[in-house]
């Protein structure tokens, strides 16, 4: 008689053992990198002090083969046909992409992130890294024709939006009190965030991916790079 339960218990506890596994493995798979961006504090060898957007103060530990990129403010005159830029955009009240920033890459980064996708900047917002097809001024304001792999986008550039661009840097570039935006920063064992690559504003006082908008909930992201939440 008992021949049945048993043989029944069996498979639920087999279920439940590759479940316990599966979950354990989970629970052992490294912490997603996160975003970073605020503002540095403190320089200490190869460590930054930073303090967030959100307040949080965090170890930045450069990585030996770290990436520096300066951010420097452009006129919108300098995003030309044939440029490839990124830049966040949201809905208007027409249905027309409206762009919050532009950013421009440099040749050697041309291609980057290319296409077109939702963000997280507010609510049905969007990131496009594209190449520019057409640049037209008109009595709406400047309209920019991107063009990318997969489709192309009509977005107008409102006045007054941060535009920059991205210019080799170096760790000499890291200096108290400079904007920093790293992207990919991987949490190390001693609570640091280990840093593969960073951008920082040369001569604008807020990098337009830091940048608070509207909501305080929201900030600027450019490109590829990402952001820990605050």
């Amino acid at each position: 008689m008992l021949a049945q339960p048993t043989s029944f218990i069996r498979p639920l506890v087999a279920v439940a053992m590759v479940a316990a596994s599966t979950i354990y493995a989970i629970a052992q798979q490294s912490p997603s990198p996160s975003r970073v961006r605020g503002t540095v504090e403190a320089v200490d060898g190869e460590t930054l002090a930073v303090k967030t957007r959100s307040g949080e103060d965090v170890k930045l530990r450069m990585a030996g083969d770290i990436k520096v990129a300066g951010i420097t403010k452009i006129p919108l005159s300098d995003v030309k046909v044939g440029s490839f830029i990124g830049t966040t955009t949201v809905p208007g009240p027409d249905g027309a992409q409206n762009a919050v920033e532009v950013h421009v890459f440099p040749e050697d980064m041309r291609g980057t992130g290319e296409g077109s996708r939702p963000w997280d900047l507010r609510p049905n917002s969007s990131m496009t890294n594209a190449t520019v097809a057409e640049s037209v001024v008109g009595n709406d304001g400047h309209t920019l024709l991107v063009k990318y792999k997969d489709g192309e986008k009509k977005v107008l550039v409102p006045a007054g939006i941060p535009i920059a661009k991205y210019t080799p840097g170096s760790a000499e570039d890291l200096k108290v009190g400079k904007k920093v935006f790293v992207g990919g920063a991987a949490k190390q064992p001693d609570g640091t965030l280990l840093a593969p690559n960073i951008a920082v504003g040369r001569d604008i006082d807020l990098l337009p991916m830091a940048l608070k908008i509207s909501c305080p909930a929201f900030y600027l992201y450019p490109i590829h790079w990402v952001d820990q939440k605050g």
